[in-house]
């Protein structure tokens, strides 16, 4: 059973940022897909789709790619001990904000979602029709492949 606790700034449960793809896979176990992706700087990033479990696992950097970057859309993710796809937008903003994450943004996204983002936590949350659809949350990556801070 996978630990669905959301870490913003560090990873979910005892998978963490920084990981080796070899490290996650040891604990998830293999993907259901594997996404290639390269943007017009050369910056390979890997996607890990783990469709049973509702999360997408990123990793970037040209030379020692890392989990940079996790995707959820599984109701049971927990975050700071709340069950995050029951709270209301309000509770949630309020939730991160009690948890020392204050620098929020908002959106509305041109497919039709909105998003509230956390930039102090690099943390999306993306809602459709008033109920929260994805969450979306990461670390900074040099080409290097190691972490920055914010």
């Amino acid at each position: 059973m996978i630990d669905l606790n959301v870490l913003p700034l560090k990873g979910l449960g005892n998978i963490t940022f920084g990981m080796t793809m070899e490290s996650m896979t040891g604990i998830l176990g293999k993907p259901a897909q594997v996404e290639p992706l390269v943007d017009d700087d050369d910056f390979n990033t890997t996607v890990l789709n783990y469709n049973d479990q509702g999360l997408s696992i990123f990793f970037e950097g040209a030379e020692a790619p890392m989990l940079s970057c996790i995707e959820s859309d599984n109701k049971n993710c927990m975050l700071f001990g709340e069950r995050a796809f029951d709270l209301s937008k309000q509770d949630l903003v309020a939730l991160m904000k009690k948890n020392g994450f204050e620098d929020l943004d908002t959106s509305d996204e041109e497919w039709g979602e909105q998003r509230i983002s956390f930039e102090d936590g690099l943390i999306d949350f993306y809602y459709a029709n008033d109920k929260l659809t994805t969450i979306n949350w990461g670390v900074l990556v040099t080409e290097e492949g190691k972490i920055e801070s914010i």
